[in-house]
Parts: structure tokens; C-alpha cells; sequence
């Protein structure tokens, strides 16, 4: 098994070696003079000249000489592999080289480091050698550009990996190193192309609060010479109501290379929201490029249901029949209840008469009977006598 600790190579500083650390307690660590540090610096005859990096503009075809110190801060030699790899960019968007045990295939292949005197070949490439404490060495690097490389950017770097006295079944690299800007001229093509990669919508079961779309894009340097970007993610409801807006940057994207963001975006749901990714290219650093940098979009759209809305909607709707029928209800018991006693009334009423109508009635029939009684009889009424 090979553990390697990598030191990543920084753009603005020079960086200063340390003891390598153990990754496993239980597994011995290679002898290494004890406090060992060393830096690997940009130089020129007389040693350290204060750049930050290697710069290089070569035609294709074309090569270029240079120079890198080698210093040992500690006070007993150390042994050293000294080599050139290619650059890449790690997840947290910093500069780094490719792990050591991977072979270079671009602007690494084409850095030639040393020999100086008393080193050996590196298998792989470069060189091994022994500085003596407090002591700084120079080493010629020549770089050679091969006649069909393509114009642009072609990132490298040049380490200085401490090597153990020793042999381990763990092996354990510190590497400290300088970042070599390698660019074949030509033609420089500035482009940065956004992509949308997943959209989804997670709603709120709080019907007063907006629900999130996660969006994830990856942002392409389809130029060939390393860029930034600003990127503006807009997303919006239909005709851009409630519409928000989140700002992100990329510092840095080598060509032909991608970086993938994950956005958590708030949004009020109205059934269909869409937005855009823009991505505006820049310069990194102190990179120089006659190219137009311009802006480029990727729309996107998304379903966002108001699921919450349209529950508390359904539920409001419902309430609002239920209570009307529970009066609708209330209302027809009580009419009932006053039908009821208004029929019960109307039938005293007309019991009432009738007791009232025979009374007048037989009232009536008595008068009627005693007027009769009482009406005298008249001589042609009277009956003839009887004769004799």
C-alpha cells in the first residue's frame, strides 16, 4: 500500500517543507533527519529571485531555459526527488500536481529537471540528490514544447519530495514545489460555458414558508487558457414574479476542465418557475490574454408544485362547506320546529273555530225554537169547529 501526504503548490506564496506525518500510528515512520524543512523556489544563476511561479510563452516546437533553488533549512543533509508533473485543480479549487506515482502526459512531460552534480536519475523522471544542511542548490530546468502542441495554457509544476533513508512497507511524500505557467502561443480562445446538470423542487410543508430547489450545473472552461467566473443564478415564478438571484465564483478552471456547484435556491412555488445560470469569464492572477470575455447562459425550469398551498386550500374549501352545511342543517331543524309550531297553532286556531262555529250554530237553533213557541196563531190558522 502507498499513502502519499501531497502539499499543494500555491499560486502566490512560496511554500516551506515539513517532516512527513504519519497516517497510521501503529505503522513505523522512514528515517528523516529530524526537523527537516526545505523550500523549492524560482531562481536564477545566483539562487532565489523572488518570483512567485515559473512563466513561459513558447512557440510550438520551441523551448525555454529556467532555474529552481533547492534549499535544506535543517542542519544534516537530506535526499530529495526534484521533478516536474502536471497541474490540476483539486476540489477546493486549489492549484496541485497529479499524484506522484501518475506519469505526466502534458506540460509536465515537457520540463527536463538537472542534472546538477552528485545527483541520479528519478525513475519516472528528474532527479535524486543530497543537499547538506543550511545549504540552497540551484537546478537548471529546460522546457521543451512540442512542435503539434496546441496554443493556450498547458499547467505544470516542479516538486522537491523528501526521499527516506530507509525502505517501509508504507511510503510517506511530502512534496513542496512551484507552479510553472506554461503556454503555447497561437491563437487564445476565453470561454467559460455553463451547464445545468439537475434541477428538483423540495416543498415546504409550511404553506407560509417557500419551498427549495436544489440546482447543481458545472461550469466548463471551453477555452484553452486557464479562467475565473462569476456566475448569477436567477430563478423565478411565471413572468418573473418573485424572483431571487444568487451570485457564485469559480477562482479557477483549467482548460478543457469543469467544476460542479450545488445550489440550494428558496422559492415560493407557482407551479412552474424557470431561471438561468450566467457564467463571465475572467483572468486569473496576473494572466494576460488578448480575447473578448463573454457572458454565457444556461436556462433551466422546474415544476414547483404549491402543494402545501393547494392542502391548505382543500382544507379551507372543505371547512367552508361543512360549516355551511352545518347551518344549512341548524337552520332546517329550527324551521322545522317552527312549521311545527305554527301548524300546531293553526290547528287551535281551527279547532277553536269550530268549537266556536257549532256553538253559534246550536245558539242559533235555540232562538230559532223559541221564537217559534212563542208566535201567536192567526183566525185563518185556527181550526174550524167542530159542529154539532
Amino acid at each position: 500500500m502507498t499513502l502519499r501526504l501531497t502539499t499543494t503548490l500555491a499560486l502566490i506564496t512560496v511554500l516551506i517543507g515539513a517532516p512527513a506525518v504519519a497516517s497510521a500510528a501503529s505503522t513505523p515512520e522512514p528515517s528523516a533527519p529530524a526537523g527537516t524543512t526545505w523550500s523549492l523556489q524560482p531562481a536564477d544563476a545566483d539562487g532565489p529571485d523572488g518570483r512567485v511561479s515559473l512563466r513561459h510563452v513558447v512557440d510550438g516546437g520551441g523551448a525555454a531555459s529556467d532555474v529552481v533553488a533547492l534549499t535544506n533549512f535543517g542542519a544534516e543533509p537530506a535526499t530529495f526527488a526534484v521533478y516536474a508533473s502536471d497541474g490540476t485543480v483539486n476540489d477546493d479549487g486549489d492549484f496541485d500536481l497529479i499524484p506522484a506515482d501518475e506519469q505526466a502526459t502534458d506540460g509536465g512531460s515537457w520540463i527536463a529537471v538537472g542534472p546538477v552534480e552528485g545527483s541520479s536519475p528519478r525513475e519516472g523522471g528528474g532527479i535524486v540528490l543530497s543537499v547538506p544542511g543550511a545549504t540552497t542548490l540551484p537546478i537548471p530546468v529546460e522546457i521543451s514544447v512540442p512542435a503539434d502542441a496546441t496554443p493556450g495554457d498547458h499547467p505544470a509544476g516542479i516538486v522537491a519530495e523528501l526521499v527516506a533513508a530507509d525502505s517501509s512497507t508504507v511510503q510517506l511524500a511530502s512534496r513542496v514545489g512551484v507552479r510553472a505557467h506554461l503556454r503555447v502561443s497561437g491563437d487564445v480562445v476565453a470561454a467559460m460555458t455553463p451547464e445545468i446538470v439537475a434541477s428538483a423542487y423540495t416543498p415546504s410543508w409550511n404553506p407560509f414558508a417557500p419551498g427549495t430547489v436544489t440546482l447543481t450545473y458545472a461550469v466548463t472552461n471551453s477555452g484553452n487558457v486557464r479562467l475565473g467566473a462569476q456566475t448569477l443564478t436567477t430563478l423565478g415564478g411565471p413572468f418573473g414574479i418573485a424572483g431571487s438571484s444568487t451570485a457564485g465564483e469559480q477562482r479557477e478552471v483549467l482548460p478543457g476542465s469543469a467544476v460542479t456547484t450545488t445550489l440550494d435556491i428558496p422559492v415560493w412555488p407557482m407551479f412552474f418557475s424557470s431561471g438561468d445560470v450566467t457564467a463571465t469569464p475572467a483572468a486569473v492572477g496576473e494572466d494576460e490574454f488578448d480575447a473578448t470575455l463573454a457572458a454565457s447562459a444556461a436556462p433551466f425550469t422546474v415544476w414547483t408544485i404549491p402543494w402545501a398551498q393547494l392542502a391548505l386550500l382543500a382544507l379551507l374549501v372543505a371547512l367552508f362547506f361543512v360549516i355551511r352545511m352545518s347551518r344549512s342543517r341548524s337552520s332546517q331543524r329550527v324551521q322545522a320546529r317552527i312549521d311545527a309550531a305554527v301548524a300546531a297553532a293553526t290547528a287551535g286556531d281551527r279547532a277553536e273555530s269550530a268549537d266556536r262555529a257549532d256553538s253559534a250554530d246550536r245558539a242559533d237553533s235555540a232562538d230559532s225554537a223559541d221564537r217559534a213557541d212563542s208566535a201567536p196563531v192567526s183566525s185563518e190558522d185556527a181550526p174550524a169547529p167542530t159542529p154539532r
